[in-house]
């Protein structure tokens, strides 16, 4: 084997899928891209990793709800963009042209093209790590999407799309718990 810096050891957990997470910040829904993101156990809690850079982190705290979307495939040069302008000057529902779907739960809207949307609160942040966990309220699946491949950061500029779906859920029954 050949050794790989250990700056780059983060390319190789790099978790996925990549996200996008609204917000309301009390006058307008904003978009952030996330690529880090962690389910914490077989429950509705989650954690996504940001911090101040990020112009929706300031309504993530004040108000301590969001919604997570996972988009698919085709929509990765709108989830770069996304990750690639600020919400501080930009309407990215408008300039990428994607659908605010009232949420049930949450002020912060879902989004009509993605696959699947969490509506959640936050539950705790832990400021050292940029750590915030999140408990999910509502989740919603576009089961007539055609297009269901999710997408991967590497760390590097680069992603790595989900391929097929191998299924061991025989062999995991045990482990798994009812209804999943």
């Amino acid at each position: 084997m050949r050794e790989l810096d250990l700056c780059k050891a983060f390319t190789l957990l790099e978790p996925g899928p990549v996200v996008l997470v609204t917000t309301h910040d009390g006058k307008a829904d904003n978009i952030m891209t996330i690529s880090w993101t962690m389910v914490m156990d077989f429950t509705p809690l989650f954690a996504i990793t940001t911090g101040v850079w990020n112009y929706s982190f300031a309504a993530l705290c004040s108000n301590r709800e969001c919604v997570i979307a996972i988009p698919t495939v085709d929509l990765l040069d709108k989830v770069v963009g996304i990750g690639t302008c600020s919400g501080a000057d930009t309407d990215k529902f408008c300039r990428f042209g994607l659908t605010a779907v009232p949420a049930r739960r949450v002020r912060p809207p879902l989004i009509g093209e993605c696959l699947a949307n969490i509506e959640c609160k936050v539950v705790d942040i832990v400021e050292r790590h940029g750590i915030v966990v999140l408990e999910g309220l509502a989740a919603y699946l576009d089961t007539g999407r055609e297009e269901r491949r999710t997408v991967h950061a590497v760390g590097d500029g680069s992603f790595i799309v989900d391929g097929h779906r191998i299924d061991r859920r025989a062999m995991m029954a045990a482990k798994l718990p009812p209804g999943v």
